[in-house]
C-alpha cells in the first residue's frame, strides 16, 4: 500500500500542482514523526493548566444537578478498581444490554405516542404510521379518561378529547384499533387511574377482532406510584391502587403470556423535575413494591417479572442518560436477586425510552429537532428496546402529522443511514463511562437504602418526602435556567428578534365531547342493562370484600358494555376519589437563582407594596379540570412565595365554580391558571366568567403553560391580564402580575 504522503504527493503532481510549495507548507513526514512520547498524567494537567480559567485546573471540572464531578480527563487509574468492567451484553449483569445481539440483529420498536381526540381520527393516525416506518402502536388517553370519568360527565367539559383519544366503551376501543391486527402489532397504553376498563376494553376488542388474549403483546403502563408522586392521574388512594395492580399482574401472567403487565415509569418523574438519579432510584424502588405485591398475590417471582418492563424520560444530559440506563440495568438484576429469582429474564431490565417534553421549547421551535436527535441517540447508546421521539411542536400544542413525520424519520434515520446499529454498546470500555454508570448506580443505590429504610415506596411516597424531592430539584433547575447559569438555545441566549408563526393543531372540543355524548346513549340503549348492572355490582362486592380478580371481572363487564365511568364508579363507591395534599417547597428556587441585583430589586419593590397596601401581593395558582400535571405551577408558587409573595395553591382537579369561590374566600389580588393539556380556551374563559359571576372581576388573572400563539388574543379578549409561555423567567413573570395589581387597585 502506498503511504499517505506518498499518495498526497502523487495527486499534487498529477493534477499539475506546484509541489515544492506544498512542501514549504507542510514537510514531508518522517520515520522520527512516527515515535510518539506518552505524556503522563501530570505533563497533561500542566498543559491543561495553562489554558484553564485562572490556570486552575478545577475549573474545568463540571458538577451536575445530581451532584457527580464530571471530570474534563478520564484514565485507567478511573476504572481500575471497578468491578463490571468486562461483562458481554446478554449476561449478568445486563450492564452492556439485555439481549447478546442487540440492535446488530433487531432494532429497538420504533413507537410514536399519540391520541388525537377520537377514536376514528387516531385510528388513522396509527395506520398511517405503520405504513410509513412505524413499529408498534403507543396510545395516548384523553385526561377524562385516565380520571375515570366518561365524556358526558360535567366535570370534564374541558377536557374531552384534548390530550390525547376519548375512550368511554369497547365501541371506541373497537374503532381505535380498526383494520390493525392486534395479533402482530403491539400495543403500549399509557393508562394508570382508569387502567381496569382500559385494558379490560382493549382485551375485549382484540376478541371481538378474532385475537384471543393469549396473542395480545403489547404494555400496560400500570404505574400508580409513580402518579401520586409527578403526574397525578390516579383515581383511587394508594392502599386499594396497589390491590389494582396486583389483581392485573396476576391476570396476564395466566391469560396473556405476551403482555407486559406493568411498565414502571421514571420518564413522567424527569418531567416533573427529577435529575437521573433520583428517577432512577425512585423508579427502581417502585418495582420493587410492584413485586412485593405480586408476591403477595401467592405468583411465584419467575411467573411473572420476566413481563415487567421500564420506561425512562431521555433529557439533554446526554452523558447522565447513557449511565443512567446501564446502572438501571445492574440494579435491577442486584434488586432480582434479593427476591431469589432464578430465570434470567427475570433478571433483565427492558426498557421504553421517550425524549424530553420538558427539554422543548416554545421559542424557536425547530431547534427541538435537533434536541429530540440528540436525545434519541442517548437512549439507543443506552439501550433502548423501544423509543418514542416527541414532535418538535409539542412544546405548544398536539403534533400535527407533519411534525410527527419528522419525529420518526429521526428513529428511521439513525436505524437505517448511521450503522450505529452495527455495534453493540459501543460506550463499554470508555473510562469515562464505565465510571459513570457505576457513580450512578451508587448514588441511585444510596437513595434506594434511605427509601427502604422509611418503610418502602408506599411510605415515602405517602408521607409526601418523594414529591418534595422532585419539587425541589424542579425549582432548583427552573432558577438556573431563569437567571442564565443553564443555557437553553433560543430562550435564555441567542434569541431571535421575531419568531415565526408555525402551524399547530387546534381540537374542536365541543364537537368531540357531542360526538362521545351520542355515541354512549346509543350503547346504553342497545345494550342489556340489567345485566351490565349485575356486571357492576359484583366489581363492588369483589373491591369491598378484597375477593376475585378486578380485571377477571371488569373484562366480563365491558364485554356487556358498561363504560369507563361506570366501572370507575363502581369502585370508587368503596374506595373513594383519592385527594392530594397541596405542599410546595421553599426557599430552593431563591437559593439557586444567580442574579441577585434584580431579584433583590423585585422583592423591594414587594416589601414596598405590602406597606402601601397593609399587607402582601396575594395570589393563588390554581389547575383547572383534569391536568395533573403541576411542575410549572408548584415552581411558580415557590418562585412567587420566595419573592414576598403571599401565595395559595388550588387543589388538583378543580372546577372553575370552584376556584373562584376558593379565591373570593382567600381575598387574593389574582389568580394563575397553569395549563398544560390544551384546555384553556374552554376553562379560562370560563373562571374569569365565574369571578365576574360572583361579584370579583377585581380578581385579575393570569395564565402560564403551553398556549399556542394564536390564542393569545382570544384569551385577551376574555379578560387574561398576563400570558407566560414556555421559557418566560419567572422573576419576568412575577414583575408583570404586581404591576397589574397595581394598576387594578388604582
Amino acid at each position: 500500500m502506498m503511504p499517505a504522503w506518498a499518495a498526497l504527493v502523487q495527486r499534487v503532481r498529477s493534477s499539475g500542482g506546484c509541489f515544492d510549495r506544498l512542501n514549504e507548507r507542510y514537510p514531508a513526514m518522517t520515520s522520527k514523526d512516527t515515535q510518539f512520547q506518552s505524556a503522563s498524567l501530570e505533563d497533561w494537567a500542566k498543559a491543561a493548566g495553562k489554558s484553564a480559567p485562572g490556570g486552575q485546573l478545577e475549573a474545568l471540572n463540571w458538577q451536575t444537578p445530581d451532584g457527580f464531578q464530571i471530570k474534563p480527563l478520564y484514565t485507567a487509574e478511573d476504572v481500575k478498581n471497578l468491578p463490571y468492567t468486562n461483562t458481554l451484553p446478554g449476561f449478568e449483569p445486563f450492564i452492556r444490554g439485555p439481549q447478546a445481539s442487540m440492535y446488530a440483529v433487531r432494532p429497538w420498536t420504533i413507537r410514536q405516542y399519540a391520541g388525537f381526540s377520537t377514536a376514528e381520527e387516531s385510528n388513522a393516525f396509527y395506520r398511517k404510521a405503520l405504513a410509513a416506518g412505524g413499529q408498534g402502536v403507543s396510545v395516548a388517553f384523553d385526561l377524562a379518561t385516565h380520571r375515570g370519568y366518561d365524556s358526558d360527565h360535567p366535570r370534564v367539559t374541558g377536557d374531552v378529547g384534548k390530550a390525547g383519544v376519548a375512550i368511554d366503551s369497547v365501541e371506541d376501543m373497537k374503532i381505535l384499533f380498526n383494520q390493525i391486527p392486534l395479533d402482530k402489532v403491539s400495543v403500549s397504553m399509557t393508562m394508570n387511574g382508569a387502567v381496569l376498563p382500559v385494558l379490560a376494553g382493549y382485551i375485549v376488542a382484540a376478541e371481538e377482532q378474532g385475537v384471543s388474549q393469549e396473542k395480545l403483546s403489547g404494555t400496560i403502563q400500570n404505574d400508580i406510584l409513580k402518579e401520586f408522586m409527578v403526574r397525578n392521574t390516579y383515581i383511587y388512594p394508594p392502599a386499594p391502587s396497589i390491590r389494582i395492580i396486583g389483581d392485573i399482574i396476576e391476570y396476564t401472567a395466566q391469560n396473556c403470556p405476551k403482555f407486559n403487565s406493568i411498565s414502571i415509569s421514571g420518564y413522567h418523574m424527569q418531567e416533573a423535575g427529577a435529575n437521573q438519579a433520583l428517577e432512577l432510584a425512585f423508579t427502581l424502588a417502585d418495582g420493587q413494591e410492584y413485586v412485593k405485591t405480586a408476591l403477595g398475590k401467592g405468583l411465584d417471582v419467575d411467573e411473572f417479572a420476566p413481563r415487567l418492563s421500564f420506561f425512562w424520560a431521555i433529557g439533554m444530559n446526554f452523558y447522565l442518560e447513557v449511565a443512567k440506563m446501564r446502572a438501571a440495568r445492574l440494579l435491577w438484576c442486584r434488586i432480582m436477586k434479593g427476591f431469589e429469582a432464578k430465570n434470567p429474564k427475570s433478571l433483565m431490565l427492558r426498557t421504553h425510552c421517550q425524549t424530553s417534553g420538558w427539554s422543548l421549547t416554545e421559542q424557536d421551535p425547530y431547534n427541538n429537532i435537533v434536541r429530540t436527535t440528540i436525545e434519541a441517540m442517548a437512549a439507543v447508546f443506552g439501550g433502548t428496546q423501544s423509543l418514542h421521539t416527541n414532535s418538535f411542536d409539542e412544546a405548544i400544542a398536539l403534533p400535527t402529522e407533519f411534525s410527527s413525520r419528522i419525529a420518526r424519520n429521526t428513529q428511521l434515520i439513525i436505524q437505517e443511514e448511521t450503522h450505529i446499529t452495527n455495534v453493540i454498546d459501543p460506550w463499554a470500555g470508555s473510562y469515562m463511562m464505565e465510571k459513570l454508570t457505576q457513580d450512578m448506580a451508587d448514588a441511585a443505590w444510596t437513595i434506594i437504602e434511605e427509601v427502604q429504610a422509611m418503610g418502602g415506596m408506599v411510605k415515602a411516597v405517602d408521607s409526601g418526602w418523594a414529591k418534595l424531592k422532585i419539587e425541589a430539584a424542579a425549582a432548583e433547575k427552573q432558577a438556573r435556567i431563569d437567571s442564565g447559569r443553564d443555557v437553553i438555545v433560543g430562550v435564555n441566549k441567542y434569541k431571535l428578534e421575531t419568531e415565526d408563526a408555525i402551524e399547530s393543531r387546534d381540537i374542536d372540543n365541543v364537537a368531540v365531547r357531542d360526538g362521545q355524548i351520542a355515541r354512549l346513549k346509543e350503547i346504553k340503549a342497545k345494550r342489556d342493562t340489567e345485566a351490565v348492572q349485575q356486571a357492576l355490582a359484583a366489581i363492588t362486592f369483589a373491591a369491598e370484600n378484597n375477593s376475585g380478580n378486578l380485571l377477571a371481572l371488569t373484562v366480563v363487564a365491558m364485554r356487556l358494555r358498561a363504560t369507563v365511568g361506570e366501572v370507575s364508579d363502581a369502585l370508587e363507591t368503596v374506595y373513594g376519589r383519592h385527594r392530594a395534599d397541596t405542599q410546595k417547597v421553599s426557599g430552593v428556587y431563591a437559593a439557586a437563582y444567580d442574579s441577585a441585583q434584580g431579584w433583590e430589586d423585585l422583592k423591594s419593590e414587594i416589601n414596598a407594596f405590602a406597606e402601601t397596601e397593609g399587607r402582601r401581593p396575594r395570589v393563588m395558582i390554581s389547575k383547572l379540570g383534569q391536568d395533573g400535571h403541576d411542575r410549572g405551577a408548584k415552581v411558580v408558587a415557590t418562585a412567587f412565595a420566595d419573592l414576598g409573595f403571599d401565595v395559595d395553591m388550588g387543589p388538583l382537579f378543580q372546577t372553575p365554580e370552584e376556584c373562584a369561590r376558593q379565591a373570593i374566600e382567600n381575598d387574593v389580588h389574582a389568580v394563575g391558571v397553569s395549563t398544560l393539556a390544551a384546555g384553556h380556551k374552554t376553562l379560562v374563559p370560563a373562571i374569569i366568567a365565574e369571578l365576574k359571576k360572583q361579584g370579583a372581576d377585581d380578581i385579575i388573572v393570569f395564565v402560564g403553560g403551553v398556549i399556542p400563539r394564536q390564542d393569545y388574543e382570544m384569551l385577551y379578549e376574555a379578560g387574561v391580564k398576563g400570558i407566560y409561555g414556555p421559557g418566560t423567567p419567572i422573576p419576568a413573570s412575577a414583575k408583570d402580575v404586581l404591576e397589574q395589581i397595581k394598576a387594578c387597585l388604582k
